[in-house]
C-alpha cells in the first residue's frame, strides 16, 4: 500500500515533459533543413554556373530550365511553366565615369547604368553638376540652375532606421524617378547615390523609369557608389565647376516570352484552395542574384520537398511560384494572379521570401486582426529557434497582386542589416550567403506554411450593409 501511494505522489509530482504534435512536426523540419537541404546545392548551381538571371537573357532561360527539371525530381504532383512575356534591357559594355576638376585632371569614379536607362552618346556625356537631396530640390533650384548640368542625387539612406528597407524607402524615389523628373527642368543626365548604408566602390544598380518622357527627351541615368558619391560631394563644395563625364551604352529592346516556374502538391482535403510560397527567379546583371533573390527562390523550393519528406501529407494544394521579371517590371506576379483569377482559383495563404538568405526573425503579416494574432499565437513553437517577430506590415511584391479579402499574405523577414551592402551590386554572390542561415529560413518557411494548412485561416466576418 505504502509503494503504491509512493509512486502515485511521484507520477504527480514529478514534471511531465511531452512535446506536442506540432513542436515534433517542426522539430523534424528542421532538423532535416539543416542535415539535409538541398536550398544552398540549388544557389550554388544557380550563383556559379548560370549567374546573373536578368529578365530577357539567356541565363533567366536557362534558370528556368534548371529549377523546372529541379522540381520534377523532387516527385511533385505537378510542375508546369506559366509564360509571361517580360522586358529585355541590355547593359552593353561596362559604364566609365570620372570628374574633372581642371582640364586633364581627372579623378575615376566607379558607377553603373540604372536598370532601362538609356545611354549616352557615342562619345560619353559632360558636363557640369548640380547636386541636390533629392526631387523636391529640383522645384527650389528652378530651370535657371539645372538646364545643362548633370543632376547628382546624393541623398543617403538613413543610418538612424533599424529598419533598414524603411531606410530604403526614404531615398529610393530618387533612382526610379529622379531621370524622369530633372529632365523637365532641362538637365542632360542623372547620377544617384547607390542606395547602401556603407561606404565602399560597389554602385548598385535597380529600376527606373521615365514616365510618360517622349523618348527623345530621356536623359541617361546611372548609380554611383557611396565613396565616390562622398569624394564628388567633397569636390564640389572646394570646386563648383568641377564636370563630370561618364558613359554607358545600354539598350532597350522588344519584349521577349519568359515564365514563371510552378511546382505543385494537390491538397489531401481541400485541393481547391491553394497557398504559395515563392520569390523571384530574376536578378540584375552585376552579381549573381544570392541574396536577391535566389535565396528566397531556392528555400521556397525547399519548403515543398520538407514538408513531404518529413511525411506531411498537406490538406491544401501547396504552390512554388518562381516569378519572373520582378526587378524590372514585376510581370510575372501580375501574370500570376491574372491566370489565377481567370481560373477562378481560390488562394488562402502566400508567403514570399525576397530578403536576403540572412538569420530569419519572423513574418511580416498583411491579413485581418484575427489572423494575424492566430500567426502570432504559434509564437511559442518558433522562439526555440530564435524567430520572435510576428507583426503586420508587408509581405512581398511578387505575391501583392494575390491580394483579396480574406487571404493571409506573409513575407519572410531575415536580419537585414547587411542586406543593403550587397543589394543590387556586384558583391550580391554566392560567397555572401550562409548555408545555415539560408536553411534555417527554408525550415522557418516550411514551418509556418505547415500550421496554416493544418490549422486553416481564420474566415473574416463581413458586415452587412
Amino acid at each position: 500500500m505504502r509503494l503504491t501511494l509512493l509512486l502515485a505522489f511521484l507520477l504527480v509530482s514529478t514534471p511531465f515533459f511531452s512535446q506536442s504534435e506540432d513542436e515534433k512536426q517542426l522539430k523534424a523540419i528542421y532538423d532535416k533543413a539543416l542535415t539535409d537541404g538541398k536550398a544552398y546545392d540549388w544557389l550554388n548551381y544557380l550563383s556559379n554556373q548560370i549567374g546573373g538571371r536578368l529578365s530577357g537573357s539567356v541565363q533567366a532561360q536557362e534558370a528556368v530550365e534548371y529549377t523546372k527539371a529541379q522540381l520534377e525530381s523532387l516527385g511533385l504532383d505537378r510542375v508546369w511553366l506559366q509564360p509571361v512575356m517580360v522586358p529585355k534591357w541590355v547593359r552593353g559594355i561596362p559604364e566609365f565615369a570620372y570628374f574633372e576638376t581642371k582640364p586633364g585632371l581627372t579623378t575615376n569614379v566607379p558607377i553603373c547604368a540604372l536598370g532601362g536607362s538609356v545611354a549616352t552618346p557615342d562619345g560619353g556625356l559632360k558636363a557640369n553638376v548640380v547636386e541636390i537631396q533629392g526631387i523636391e530640390d529640383l522645384e527650389k533650384l528652378g530651370r535657371a540652375k539645372i538646364e545643362g548640368k548633370i543632376v547628382f542625387y546624393n541623398r543617403p539612406m538613413d543610418p538612424t532606421l533599424i529598419n533598414t528597407f524603411a531606410s530604403y524607402s526614404g531615398c529610393v524615389d530618387q533612382r526610379y524617378s529622379g531621370a524622369a523628373e530633372a529632365a523637365k527642368f532641362g538637365a542632360k543626365g542623372v547620377i544617384v547615390r547607390s542606395m547602401n548604408l556603407r561606404l565602399d566602390d560597389y554602385p548598385h544598380t535597380g529600376s527606373m523609369g521615365y514616365g510618360d518622357t517622349p523618348v527623345n527627351q530621356r536623359i541617361p541615368a546611372a548609380a554611383i557608389s557611396t565613396k565616390g558619391a562622398e569624394l564628388l560631394s567633397t569636390t564640389l563644395k572646394l570646386n563648383p565647376d568641377t564636370k563630370f563625364y561618364f558613359k554607358q551604352s545600354c539598350k532597350q529592346y522588344e519584349d521577349v516570352q519568359s515564365y514563371n516556374v510552378i511546382g505543385e502538391i494537390t491538397g489531401s482535403t481541400y485541393p481547391n484552395e491553394v497557398m504559395v510560397v515563392g520569390g523571384h527567379l530574376d536578378s540584375w546583371d552585376l552579381g549573381d542574384g544570392s541574396h536577391d533573390d535566389g535565396a528566397g527562390c531556392v528555400q521556397s523550393m525547399d519548403v515543398l520537398r520538407l514538408l513531404k519528406e518529413t511525411g506531411y501529407r498537406p490538406k491544401r494544394t501547396l504552390r512554388v511560384v518562381l516569378f519572373m521579371n520582378e526587378e524590372n517590371g514585376m510581370r510575372g506576379g501580375n501574370k500570376y494572379a491574372e491566370v489565377a483569377k481567370n481560373n477562378n482559383e481560390t488562394h488562402v495563404f502566400a508567403l514570399e521570401s525576397d530578403s536576403g538568405g540572412f538569420t530569419p526573425r519572423g513574418f511580416s503579416i498583411d491579413a485581418s486582426d484575427e489572423n494575424i494574432a492566430q500567426i502570432q499565437g504559434w509564437r511559442d513553437l518558433f522562439e526555440p529557434y530564435l524567430i520572435h517577430m510576428f507583426y503586420k506590415g508587408g509581405s512581398g511584391a511578387d505575391i501583392g497582386p494575390l491580394k483579396e479579402e480574406g487571404m493571409v499574405l506573409v513575407g519572410l523577414r531575415p536580419d537585414t542589416q547587411r542586406y543593403f551592402d550587397h543589394h543590387h551590386a556586384e558583391n550580391d554572390t554566392f560567397e555572401h550567403v550562409n548555408k545555415r542561415e539560408l536553411e534555417l529560413g527554408a525550415a522557418t518557411m516550411a514551418s509556418l506554411v505547415y500550421l496554416i494548412d493544418k490549422y486553416g485561416t481564420v474566415p473574416v466576418k463581413k458586415i452587412k450593409g
